[in-house]
């Protein structure tokens, strides 16, 4: 039997997320993104196709690299105006039963003791079946609006998020013990104040001494999400992330990044396994090879190139203005997402030189990763062989138009998975935690963030 192949949603509270310009396509819903509507429909129809959740982006500042002013990214409507991600989970879990939800959320300008509380709020909204998506910032744009001048260096901003998931640690896992709450009405007692714990925090970055101000959660920990794949960001990883979101070019540039971050999660003490690795995809399909091909050539029709220059300026740190249409890339230095930069780069050693013009038409629809075009059929062969050629456990679906792109999926793609045996036909029980592994709800004893347990041999308060 080939392996179970998992699907995530790509999506953000805006208009142009990843393919810049299809928000004019007159079959592109995303312009309701502000209507609530849009957001329980999709969810709804997520669950239909049995994926592990919606995966929903953010970011706290404009893609000004680009000419060195915001004016491209306004005009395209490129992820601006954009909205809160976290407000939306509450009412798309109503309407659903078992759909997964991973929000993002960056460790650069929220302080980590409110946030707890947040994302302990979702989990328990969502009958445990939130994530957190951990991001350490990559726009400068954001930075300055802040307060500071720029954003810190790469690995900089990592050391930062380390000590941030230390305090939430410590206040998700170490502050209540499991039975504190009592609900003693006899006696009056709620909770049993011997067992919630001051965590008596104090570190570089954060002073945290009190308890976290929520009760337990279902999962108590959200699952950790991360879509970094830097050196720094891989490390960062292996000691934290549950599921892990990659974007590459190409298959051989997939295969490696995998086997690293594998080889990251062995040497941190857990099993390579351990986190789920999705794969950013766009997939355009119909009923025969012949439509889906048509559809594609009518969606490049709407695509902005400059609205996805504006895009790989900002996720590579380079004004992609200033080069030649045909001139290389090349290994560019990059403060922003070192991997994209990378990744290109990489693709040069397998036969493809990148230039400029070649990243614009590239990310045109579909951002950072690849779009593969084809009937049910053909994409369901392409999907299992990716699985099988890169060692990669799913795919994080972005979207040319929506929801018309996932509703493709599920009307041609899916049955076809599922006629190989290598898509689920039902979710597993439980949180999102133990749909995606298995192996309970609350975070596992090899897990990093299990050391700040109450009674673990750091515990809360170290």
């Amino acid at each position: 039997m080939p392996r179970q192949i998992r699907f995530n949603a790509f999506d953000m509270n805006c208009v142009a997320h990843q393919s810049s310009g299809l928000w004019r396509h007159p079959q592109d819903r995303s312009r309701n993104y502000k209507d609530l509507s849009y957001w329980t429909h999709l969810a709804q129809l997520l669950e239909k196709g049995t994926f592990d959740g919606i995966f929903i982006a953010d970011v706290l500042g404009t893609y000004d690299v680009y000419g060195g002013n915001n004016e491209a990214a306004i005009r395209n409507g490129a992820q601006v105006p954009v909205n809160d991600p976290v407000l939306l989970i509450s009412a798309m879990a109503a309407v659903t039963e078992n759909l997964g939800f991973g929000v993002t959320a960056g460790t650069a300008y929220e302080h980590p003791y409110p946030f707890a509380r947040r994302m302990s709020t979702l989990d328990h909204l969502t009958k445990g079946r939130v994530g957190w998506n951990v991001v350490t910032g990559y726009l400068p744009s954001a930075a300055r609006n802040m307060g500071h001048d720029d954003q810190m260096e790469h690995d900089d901003r990592y050391d930062h998020a380390d000590e941030y998931l230390e305090v939430l640690y410590k206040l998700w896992e170490g502050s209540w013990e499991d039975d504190a709450v009592v609900v003693d009405r006899e006696n009056g007692i709620f909770t049993d104040p011997s067992k919630v714990h001051e965590i008596g925090h104090k570190g570089k970055h954060f002073t945290v001494p009190g308890i976290h101000i929520s009760e337990p959660s279902p999962q108590r920990t959200p699952v950790i999400y991360q879509a970094g794949a830097s050196p720094r960001g891989i490390a960062f990883a292996a000691g934290n992330a549950e599921a892990i979101f990659v974007a590459a070019p190409t298959k051989e540039v997939l295969k490696g990044t995998v086997q690293r971050i594998r080889d990251a999660l062995e040497a941190a003490g857990r099993d390579r396994y351990s986190a789920k690795i999705y794969t950013l995809l766009t997939v355009i399909t119909d009923e025969t090879p012949e439509k889906a091909q048509a559809k594609y050539e009518d969606y490049l029709s709407y695509a902005s190139e400059e609205g996805a220059l504006v895009f790989m300026s900002g996720w590579m740190g380079v004004d992609l203005s200033q080069y030649d249409l045909d001139e290389p890339v090349g290994n560019v230095k990059s403060n922003a997402i070192q991997s994209a930069v990378s990744n290109f780069a990489e693709s040069a050693k397998h036969g493809k030189e990148f230039t400029v013009r070649d990243i614009a038409r590239h990310g045109a629809i579909g951002g950072l990763g690849p779009s593969i075009v084809g009937s049910g059929s053909e994409i369901a062969d392409q999907l299992i062989e990716w699985v099988e050629e890169t060692d990669v456990d799913g795919f994080n679906l972005a979207y040319a138009i929506t929801p018309g792109t996932w509703e493709d999926v599920i009307q041609f793609v899916i049955p076809e998975l599922r006629k190989r045996g290598a898509y689920p036909e039902e979710y597993a029980p439980g949180t999102l935690r133990n749909k995606l592994h298995g192996r309970g709800d609350k975070l596992p004893e090899e897990h990093h963030g299990a050391q700040y347990r109450i009674g673990a041999s750091v515990g809360a308060g170290a």
